[in-house]
C-alpha cells in the first residue's frame, strides 16, 4: 500500500493527494503533525530516501532559521529535531514499499509508483 505523509496545510502536500487521487491510486494518509513519527521512523523514511536527514529539512522554514540555522548537527541529533518539530519535514513523502520520494516537483511521485 502506498502512504503518503500529508500536511494538509501544504499546497504541495494536497496537490500530491490529488496526483494519487488523479490517477485512482489507493493510498494511506499519515498526517505526521497530528501524529508524531517515532525516531526510528524518521530514520526508515530517510534511508528509504536515500538521503542525509538535513536533505530532508525546509531549512527555510522560519523555525529553523531562528532555532536552529547555523548550527552543526550529527544526523541523529537532525532526526530528533524533526520528531519535535514536525513542520521541518519536506512534504510531500510518498513510500511504496521499499521506496520513497518526495514529491516536488508532483512528477516524482509516479517514479515509484
Amino acid at each position: 500500500m502506498i502512504k503518503i505523509f500529508h500536511n494538509p496545510r501544504c499546497s504541495k502536500s494536497r496537490d500530491g493527494v490529488c496526483a494519487l487521487e488523479d490517477k485512482g491510486i489507493e493510498f494511506e494518509t499519515f498526517k505526521y503533525l497530528d501524529e508524531k513519527l517515532t525516531k526510528r521512523e524518521l530514520t526508515s523514511i530517510i534511508k528509504k530516501l536515500k538521503i542525509k536527514p538535513i536533505e530532508l529539512i525546509r531549512t527555510k522554514e522560519p523555525l529553523w532559521k531562528e532555532q536552529f540555522e547555523g548550527t552543526e548537527f550529527t544526523d541523529d541529533e537532525l532526526i530528533v529535531i524533526m520528531q519535535k518539530n514536525p513542520i521541518l519535514i519536506e512534504r510531500p513523502i510518498i513510500i511504496n514499499g521499499r521506496k520513497a520520494v518526495i514529491g516536488r516537483p508532483i512528477e516524482k511521485i509516479f517514479e515509484i509508483i
